[in-house]
């Protein structure tokens, strides 16, 4: 009897350490900043684009025109469970270019320092929102015409 009671307490012990397991919440990483050692190489005014690119690789994100700004940027999501996933970390790395392609200003910004953008999206609404499943299946009685089931 005492054995059987030991097997059922290690039995409820690995559900509960499973159960634990699964609450815990994972981590996605997506994209790429890079660290402060790389950036203590630029010089601010005497570097140019193309040392950027030597040193620290070109950015995933770059300015609209075709020589803009450089934008690195990483971003750290939490996903618990079914929940949404919630950005816990984000850093975006603004280097910024005269025009004669030498660094004017490096900028460092955090998830504390952002905004949150609303993104506008475009969804068609449906027809059938309002009407259950019955109904759209009841409604389609009267549209038959038994003319055109049958022939003439």
């Amino acid at each position: 009897m005492k054995a059987l009671s030991m097997q059922v307490r290690r039995i409820l012990a690995v559900c509960g350490l499973a159960a634990l397991a699964a609450c815990s919440p994972s981590y996605q990483n997506h994209g790429y900043v890079p660290p402060e050692s790389d950036l203590e190489n630029l010089i601010v005014g005497t570097d140019t684009r193309a040392t950027v690119d030597d040193l620290i690789g070109p950015p995933s994100v770059s300015g609209m025109v075709g020589d803009g700004d450089y934008y690195y940027v990483r971003t750290r999501k939490s996903t618990t469970l079914m929940l949404r996933p919630k950005v816990v970390e984000r850093e975006v790395l603004a280097i910024s270019f005269n025009a004669d392609d030498t660094i004017a200003n490096i900028e460092r910004f955090g998830l504390e320092d952002g905004q949150i953008v609303p993104i506008s999206r475009r969804v068609t609404d449906s027809s059938v929102v309002k009407n259950g499943f019955l109904r759209q299946l009841l409604s389609n009685i009267g549209a038959i015409n038994p003319v055109d089931a049958f022939g003439s």
